[in-house]
């Protein structure tokens, strides 16, 4: 999370709007108009985020959601800054990525050969194993019953 400053008088111009005295209730209306506008140019872009909502008030967007990657986080900010009208972006998504990898529980007779066959299906991948588990494990072959050990993702 953070906040992120843009130039507000570049990018994008959906949001301008001729300048004139308005009441705070036409404040409110322009900027859930606003609001709506920057939901559909970040729902448009093709980028998957759950749950989003946009806050706008006084050149400050707010995005409420979750992404599946950091990558698409920083795009979605990238989009909202970069319309014509917001100042600065606060950031409030979150990124919801599977895990990077699993453990599992060495049992005897196990080597890191027939680990790696279990979970890739290919008992030559033993040493990403190995090298996932640096510097708990020195020698792939001294593992032992009860050792927990870190199985990256395929």
């Amino acid at each position: 999370m953070g906040l992120f400053s843009f130039l507000k008088n570049v990018g994008r111009k959906e949001l301008k709007e001729d300048v004139v005295k308005e009441s705070a209730a036409d404040v409110a209306v322009a900027n859930a108009r606003k609001s709506r506008l920057l939901e559909d140019i970040i729902s448009s872009s093709g980028l998957e985020v759950e749950n989003l909502s946009v806050d706008y008030s006084d050149e400050k967007v707010t995005i409420y959601g979750q992404t599946e990657s950091l990558d698409d986080k920083e795009k979605v900010i990238l989009i909202a800054g970069n319309v014509d009208g917001v100042g600065t972006v606060d950031d409030r998504l979150s990124v919801v990525a599977p895990p990077q990898s699993t453990f599992h529980e060495v049992k005897s007779g196990e080597s890191l050969s027939k680990i790696a066959k279990a979970y890739y299906g290919d008992p030559m991948k033993y040493m990403e194993i190995f090298e996932a588990n640096k510097p708990m494990l020195s020698d792939p072959e001294k593992i032992y019953p009860g050792q927990m050990l870190r199985i990256p993702n395929a």
